[in-house]
């Protein structure tokens, strides 16, 4: 101001005008700008896929001939639901009833024992086209000894359940695998092996039911894709478990799989879990928990679970990692077959530390007259345990079906 009035009129000093960049606004206005356009793309894109993990695998295309009658369910699916081939993915809309185009598009071509009919999917266009290619070489397929009997199974929203029929007669006997006795040995002792963490890889799933001999029982993780390694491991005279994924101590850090069971869930939640684990595929004679030291010592968690196994007719086995399991006491209060595991085989997976541990168990055996081991789906595990199952009749020794064990502790 004093510059101002000591300045001579008309010729003040001239003020500099200064410009002032908003640089939040620039910023604010590209984001929208950024959203308008994910928005606009979004809207007008065409991809049915977006988002889904897709592979590319070369095939060998060849003309399919369609199929004049329906083809027969395979083994293991007579109970599957809609959702696909011997599975179910949880509950979901009812589709329309198809138009007679739709019906046709969806005539499955025929395919010869040494090939295999599958449905390719394109990923821009989201076409079906059937495709006949070569059959996987492992494993037999199924017989048709090892369909599901719909009496066993009760349809819920959250698949396809196991169930006492209606005669009594209960899943786990009807899916046990018959006990063949040592000659002149009644009273040998038994022994019952489970290697379980099966149905994931394809690989193992099927060198172990090929390997193992029948009375070996197998465990299958609800997780796999192909539920008919359930049917064709039940055709190659195993009994099958299910592995219910339950909250170990160090949860979540150690995180067993979806729809794990814990123990801050009320029991309705859990329940919830339950039967869509035992929705993933039917034919087991019971469960076996997969992880769950919390849960499985917490018997205001664990208790619904363990009727709901008795109310449904199977048996159930303790891996025997957790010494705080109520499993044992549940069980007898609730009149449910159980078994326990005494020794995981390979705690040490070497082949001189799997003998050591199976020596020890024909030891538990011969002292308790019963002893049940597991191990996993390990390469040197099934190598060893089918090793020693070749010669362990000759040491007086009978390898038996887990619902042998259970069961008979049942009765006793």
């Amino acid at each position: 101001m004093a510059d101002d009035l000591n300045a001579p009129l008309g010729r003040r000093p001239k003020r500099r005008r200064s410009i002032r960049i908003p640089i939040p606004q620039i910023i604010a206005g590209a984001l929208v700008l950024f959203l308008g356009v994910f928005v606009l793309w979004a809207a007008v894109g065409d991809d049915p896929f977006g988002g889904e993990p897709i592979a590319v695998v070369p095939v060998h295309l060849q003309p399919a001939t369609a199929a004049k009658t329906p083809a027969k369910a395979g083994a293991g699916e007579a109970a599957a639901p809609a959702s696909g081939p011997g599975r179910y993915d949880g509950p979901g809309q009812t589709p329309a009833p198809a138009g007679p185009a739709q019906q046709a598009s969806q005539a499955k071509p025929l395919s010869t024992p040494d090939t295999r009919t599958i449905d390719i999917i394109n990923g821009t266009t989201g076409a079906h086209q059937e495709v006949t290619v070569p059959a996987p070489a492992h494993g037999a397929q199924p017989s048709a000894g090892a369909a599901i009997d719909a009496k066993f199974v009760e349809m819920t929203p959250q698949g396809p359940l196991p169930k006492i029929a209606a005669n009594g007669a209960r899943p786990a006997d009807a899916f046990a695998q018959p006990v063949k006795v040592l000659p002149g040995k009644p009273d040998a002792p038994r022994i019952a092996l489970i290697v379980g963490g099966l149905g994931v890889s394809a690989k193992l799933t099927a060198d172990a039911i090929a390997t193992l001999p029948g009375p070996v029982t197998l465990a299958f993780i609800p997780y796999g894709s192909d539920a008919s390694w359930v049917a064709r491991a039940r055709a190659a005279g195993h009994e099958v478990l299910l592995q219910v994924p339950m909250e170990p101590f160090d949860y979540p850090d150690n995180d067993p799989g979806p729809e794990t069971l814990l123990t801050s869930l009320n029991p309705q939640q859990n329940m919830d879990r339950l039967h869509w684990v035992m929705s993933r595929f039917q034919g087991y004679v019971g469960l076996i928990n997969m992880m769950g030291a919390r849960f499985t010592a917490s018997e205001e968690a664990f208790a619904p679970v363990l009727r709901e196994t008795a109310k449904r007719g199977l048996i159930f086995v303790d891996d025997g990692s957790n010494p705080r399991s109520v499993a044992g006491r549940l069980a007898g209060a609730n009149n449910l077959p159980f078994a326990q595991a005494e020794l995981v085989i390979d705690s040490v997976p070497t082949p001189d530390e799997i003998d050591r541990a199976l020596g020890q168990l024909e030891m538990i055996a011969r002292d308790r007259h019963v002893a049940v081991g597991i191990a996993s789906a390990l390469p040197v595990s099934i190598a060893h345990i089918a090793k020693w199952a070749k010669l362990a009749a000759s040491r007086g020794v009978l390898l038996v079906p887990i619902t042998a064990v259970a069961l008979k502790d049942k009765q006793s």
